[in-house]
């Protein structure tokens, strides 16, 4: 099916620009990325796990497709368990999710639920193949898959792939004067800001994996005259709201309006119920009844106005961290395997930086009054765990 679309992408855009790599200065129309993914030679591994942010990305995610494999897109300090068995032949894509009551699982997706999140996205967020997207996030997290590689593979929005995010990166870009879509995360919003790198290209700002602060959003909108657009979503169900204003928001808790084809509903202890045809089978590959398509029971406390969605908290303890979700469970169970360790507690609290989410702290009891230091912990960490979740 994803294929088959791909194929009608290719048919309807043969010479028109695809894929423009800014690291290289090289371009790929659809004809010519269909012509490099089909020579692709993959390898006979079932999994097809993909990394990193460049073009090979993109072509893999072609090959798997072309040939019935399991897309499995991983960040770099992410690893697929030698032991997780195959799923049954409908799934086709396997994201990695850090869970809301224990460590790391993954959520399995057939054809029909990957491509149903890329037609809500692109038709809530219009996004258009006149304004490409710019990746300055990554391709194989859930959002930057979401926004950026299927809009391409199955709308055929251009789309050009930045080395970094780095402000000076995305300042000296050869954006097209056309006007281009730029998504990414509070955290590089704020460095941009800062840096004065908002290129005046930016036609269409979004921002999600990590609650969007007021003071930020006025801020842009009044040195830059450009309106960021709140996003919200879960690697389980796609995407669920999006913030179509044209000014800033008056309560930074509000997310926005539920995406076309999306409902919602909330359950008694007030958390978010969500029905859309992209939320995902299942976690693979052990079930859950918070997940079981097309409801994903979230753990966000929410209130709804008609389809007006506003966050009021979290019944969980899954930290937010610039963009990335981390189970304290996680960080204790690392913790714990520490010889000088009898007892330890992992919680968040507020970072000072509002655009960096939670703070993770850890606490811990030492057996009989040995000593230990924050510096000799981070280091014992460091063996078992990226740096991004060291409290």
């Amino acid at each position: 099916m994803l294929f088959d679309r791909w194929n009608h992408i290719v048919r309807q855009h043969p010479r028109d620009l695809a894929l423009q790599d800014i690291s290289t200065g090289r371009i790929w129309t659809f004809e010519q990325l269909d012509r490099a993914a089909r020579v692709l030679d993959p390898g006979p591994d079932p999994w097809f796990v993909l990394r990193g942010n460049g073009p090979e990305f993109i072509l893999r995610v072609l090959a798997a497709w072309r040939l019935a494999r399991v897309v499995c897109p991983l960040e770099q300090d992410q690893q697929l368990l030698s032991s997780l068995p195959l799923p049954p032949p409908d799934i086709v894509h396997l994201k990695s999710s850090s869970g809301t009551s224990g460590p790391s699982r993954h959520v399995a997706l057939t054809a029909s639920q990957i491509a149903a999140d890329a037609d809500q996205i692109v038709a809530s967020m219009d996004l258009r193949p006149d304004r490409p997207n710019v990746a300055a996030i990554s391709l194989a997290h859930s959002y930057g898959f979401s926004n950026l590689v299927t809009p391409l593979l199955l709308h055929g929005i251009p789309l050009i792939l930045l080395p970094n995010p780095l402000p000076e990166t995305l300042r000296t870009a050869p954006l097209p004067a056309s006007g281009v879509t730029l998504p990414s995360v509070p955290a590089l919003w704020q460095a941009w800001a800062n840096a004065d790198a908002i290129p005046s290209t930016v036609e269409l700002a979004i921002s999600a994996g990590a609650p969007l602060p007021l003071k930020l959003e006025q801020e842009i909108y009044q040195r830059f005259d450009l309106k960021i657009h709140n996003f919200y979503g879960a690697s389980e169900a796609g995407g669920i709201a999006y913030d179509r204003s044209c000014t800033p928001r008056s309560d930074d808790r509000m997310i926005g309006t539920l995406l076309d084809g999306v409902s919602a509903s909330l359950r008694p202890d007030g958390c978010l119920t969500v029905q859309s045809p992209a939320v995902a089978q299942s976690y693979w590959p052990q079930p859950s009844p918070d997940l079981l398509h097309p409801f994903f029971h979230t753990q966000d406390i929410a209130s709804l106005d008609r389809s007006t969605v506003t966050l009021m908290g979290r019944e969980s303890d899954t930290l937010q961290l610039a963009g990335r979700k981390l189970n304290p469970e996680i960080v204790e169970i690392a913790l714990r395997t520490h010889p000088d360790i009898r007892e330890c507690l992992v919680f968040g609290i507020p970072s000072s930086d509002p655009t960096r989410g939670d703070l993770p702290v850890a606490c811990v009891s030492p057996r009989d009054n040995r000593h230990l230091d924050g510096q000799t912990l981070g280091i014992f960490l460091a063996q078992q765990l990226p740096d991004w979740q060291i409290p």
